[in-house]
């Protein structure tokens, strides 16, 4: 129902409520049993340590791994040979891919228990008549709740009574400034959230006043409960890389089935035996598959972590770290995010828009704010709500002492605001009389007033005064500064606490203009993100002119956007809004499932889009989008349980450094794979071309295994680690449908394989026709061996960058220069160690065949230097 539309009255009525004596004891334990707790309803997607490791192999590279250490036991098992170390290894480096996956990833889902943190624990209800004190839980809808300064709100309900009532919601509808309450009905259907004076909402508070409220929807059927149904049913969607990871299993694995089907129709066509030609070509379609890519990646992404942590941000959902670097949209909230959510004063003027030089003005104004004000004061530090506290700190910033002033001038009186009066007055005890101060709206103190302040002393507030005043009030709104106005009156006797007396023929003094400050870092942030490609936007429940003017000043809002409030959204179909989504920079007054559909439009048009935010209400599109960021100090734990990334120091500005680390992430990824797939098809061509001429197998398969796992992971892992390109956030956004091997990488991945391949087979046929006279293959399938592992390690050096090597710093990734060191050892001592030369078939090369093997093992630097001087000229 909608219950603002409804009269006090007509609201009780239906709930079966008594406006005074509220609900019977009985009537409340039926409503409890038949409408339940006032509960958040628990998630049934929250999953068991043990689920969430299966999880991490629901990915099919993984499914194709598994599945190949099935075969290879089954092929050593009808063998006989009974050799499982094939298995062993694949096996261990699949779990030891989930082990990281699941320690990375955030532990469990967070929002919900976060919502249900955020609930009273008590409440007091009008029950029987009586004022009672009950758990948040035991609430039903037609309770009478009674609210004051301070009381967290626990259900949603319609206001029956309000005393200067006033509640903070902008956890949930994004609202900077705290709402003032009133039992005034007949508000249109259309109403947004946020505007809806008459409702109070479970998870507020409230900052000022007192008031009841006819409690209407409890646990699930509040707005926080329909946040909580929205996060509960929002799926996380998979991110690029893990698409693009994806599909390239799925082609390995196809090709990987292609290579088992034509060598093993090749083997047939040669009449080799059927059972060794199948246990061949399974042994190459496992060589075929780089075991080693999804613990790499997840490693290098691991480590992308770490050095973010440093940077103040948290990554809860692995993948996230690399996502945030293909950011082409950027959509965040505005109160917490791009502004302070605290308001402050930054202009005072007096009637006719000069802030005026003269300091008796300006300390008179100053006083009078200081005296018409309601925070409390604790050592200096001013409590209360933030209109108030603004203007109060303005008062500070002048050198008013407010205990001193206070305990000079004392209030003996006041008539407090209320949102029909929009002024309040107090009343003080002065050393030569009682002084009256009036604060509000402009519009309505300039018809109170019949003196203005002008230097030094006062003058008749004539027509032409009060036009300029009117003009400057509203030159004021227009920028989008809440304006209030401050005007006096002296007494020699204590006047009658009237609005009759103390609202009359008042001196004007002057107005203050006041905002939601934006952030100093973020202005620059969002040039940043313009310069990288990245398109900022702004979302907020916020009413659309302060959304433009903030929108305007930190460069989101540019000449030819268009801004979209909440009421217009409601009237667009899903491909409207794609369609406007392509000019608005700004989305105003909108409520939290208004957010999921602007995400979603978005990422329609083919972007990865990012959200920030801190608030309850943005927690659902924080879920919907590719990459959530939420802020660590201001944001609500729903916000961080339903994100990817929190940024620890709330700085727009930490998410720029983000962006670069992921772009620099995915190029690391990108070189990783680059260099794992053109070392697989260099081991694929060695056997299928020593196959095409009928020699035999150039390597075994413990050889290939050894190969993919040990000397080809070392140095793709350093690759995670090279620092990125000084160019990096000058490049567009790369494309969300883009392939990963675009922009030539496929071809070259081809070329150096097959570079590697003829290496291999050269080590091979030398190996064997100049000294294998008596050990028949053993010493060219060493050579091979040997050539196939150094000559990867030396090609890690040329993943490093597209240009020259001559043009990067030598030491500048020391982890690759490690690597090197660490594979060349070990395959050193795989070759010489007699135990180990057993396992993998190997013997001792004499000096001779070592240089051999090393001229042709770096013969991949200067081949490739060529290659990049071909390929791409321009970074030569």
């Amino acid at each position: 129902m909608n219950w603002w539309q409804m009269e006090t009255k007509e609201a009780a009525r239906r709930l079966e409520t008594d406006e005074k004596q509220g609900l019977t004891s009985q009537m409340a334990a039926e409503r409890l049993a038949q409408k339940g707790r006032n509960e958040l309803a628990e998630t049934d997607g929250k999953k068991s340590l043990f689920w969430r490791f299966l999880a991490q192999f629901d990915d099919f590279m993984i499914l194709l791994l598994l599945g190949a250490a099935v075969v290879s036991v089954v092929i050593s098992r009808l063998s006989g040979e009974n050799d499982v170390l094939d298995a062993v290894m694949i096996l261990g480096i699949v779990v030891l891919n989930a082990v990281l996956g699941l320690f990375q990833e955030s532990k469990a889902e967070k929002a919900l228990e976060a919502l249900k943190k955020m609930a009273a624990p008590h409440a007091r209800v009008i029950r029987d008549g009586i004022v009672r004190e009950i758990p948040a839980a035991e609430v039903v809808p037609g309770d009478l709740l009674l609210l004051e300064t301070g009381d967290a709100v626990c259900a949603d309900g319609r206001v029956v009574e309000s005393r200067s009532l006033k509640t903070e919601e902008s956890a949930l509808t994004g609202e900077a400034l705290p709402v003032e309450k009133t039992s005034v009905g007949g508000l249109p259907e259309e109403t947004a959230t946020g505007d809806r004076k008459n409702m109070v909402l479970a998870g507020g508070y409230v900052v000022y006043g007192k008031g009841k409220v006819l409690v209407t929807a409890t646990g699930m059927d509040t707005e926080m409960g329909r946040i909580a149904a929205m996060l509960s049913h929002t799926s996380d969607s998979m991110t690029p890389l893990q698409k693009k990871l994806e599909q390239t299993g799925k082609q390995l694995g196809i090709g990987a089935l292609a290579i088992c089907a034509l060598i093993f129709c090749m083997g047939i066509l040669q009449e080799k035996p059927p059972f060794s030609m199948f246990m061949t070509a399974v042994s190459l379609a496992v060589a075929a598959i780089p075991e080693g890519l999804p613990a790499i990646v997840t490693i290098v992404l691991a480590m992308g972590t770490s050095r973010m942590s440093e940077k103040h941000t948290i990554v809860r959902r692995l993948s996230a770290v690399e996502t945030l670097g293909g950011a082409q949209v950027i959509c965040s909230d505005k109160t917490g995010t791009l502004t302070q959510n605290r308001m402050q004063v930054t202009t005072w003027t007096d009637y006719s828009h000069r802030e005026p030089k003269n300091v008796d003005l300006r300390e008179t104004v100053a006083n009078l704010f200081a005296l018409c004000n309601d925070c409390n004061v604790s050592d200096g530090n001013l409590q209360g709500e933030p209109t108030e506290k603004a203007l109060g700190e303005y008062a500070q910033s002048t050198g008013i002492d407010f205990a001193a002033l206070r305990r000079d001038m004392p209030r003996v009186g006041e008539i407090p605001f209320s949102s029909a009066r929009k002024r309040m007055t107090t009343l003080h005890k002065t050393e030569d009389g009682w002084i009256s101060v009036t604060k509000g709206a402009p519009d309505i103190l300039l018809e109170k007033c019949a003196f203005c302040m002008e230097g030094s002393g006062q003058v008749p507030f004539d027509d032409r005064r009060k036009s300029m005043a009117r003009m400057v009030n509203g030159e004021m709104a227009a920028q989008a500064l809440r304006v209030v106005a401050v005007a006096f009156r002296q007494w020699s006797e204590k006047p009658p606490l009237t609005e009759e007396a103390l609202e009359r023929n008042l001196v004007f003094a002057g107005m203050a203009g006041m905002v939601d400050p934006p952030r100093p870092e973020v202005k620059e942030a969002v040039h940043l993100c313009r310069q990288a490609g990245i398109r900022p936007v702004m979302i907020t429940g916020d009413h659309v002119l302060t959304a433009e003017a903030i929108g305007r000043e930190l460069g989101i809002y540019q000449k030819g956007d268009c801004a979209v409030t909440g009421a217009e959204l409601d009237k667009m179909s899903d491909k409207e809004l794609e369609t406007a989504a392509e000019t608005c920079t700004v989305f105003a007054r909108v409520a939290p499932e208004h957010k999921v559909r602007i995400v979603q439009a978005f990422q329609k048009r083919g972007n990865v889009v990012a959200m920030t935010g801190d608030g309850v209400n943005d927690a659902p599109a924080l879920k919907t989008a590719d990459i959530g960021c939420a802020m660590g100090k201001s944001g609500t734990e729903v916000a961080k349980g339903a994100s990817d990334l929190i940024l620890t120091d709330d700085n727009f500005a930490t998410i720029v450094e983000a962006v670069r680390e992921g772009r620099g992430i995915y190029d690391n990824i990108r070189k990783a794979v680059h260099f794992l797939l053109s070392s697989n098809i260099g081991e694929i061509l060695t056997i299928f071309v020593a196959m095409l001429l009928g020699w035999a197998a150039p390597l075994l398969p413990i050889q290939l295994l050894w190969v993919n796992l040990v000397t080809d992971s070392l140095p793709a892992i350093a690759l995670g680690m090279e620092p990125a390109e000084e160019n990096i956030m000058e490049r567009p956004p790369r494309k969300n449908t883009g392939s990963l091997f675009g922009d030539g990488l496929g071809g070259r991945i081809l070329l150096e394989g097959v570079m590697i391949g003829v290496l291999a087979l050269l080590a091979f046929g030398i190996g064997h026709v100049y000294f294998d006279q008596e050990n028949g293959y053993a010493v060219g399938r060493t050579m091979a061996f040997a050539v196939l592992s150094l000559s990867q390690l030396v090609h890690a050096f040329n993943m490093r960058g597209e240009g020259s090597l001559g043009k990067l710093p030598f030491c500048s990734n020391k982890w690759l220069l490690m690597a090197f060191v660490v594979g060349a050892t070990l395959q050193c001592v795989v070759i010489m160690m007699p135990p180990l030369a057993g396992v993998f078939q190997v013997v001792p090369l004499n000096g001779e065949q070592w240089l051999l093997t090393a001229a042709l093992a770096l013969a991949p630097l200067p081949l490739v230097e060529l290659e990049k001087a071909i390929w791409h000229p321009k970074q030569k």
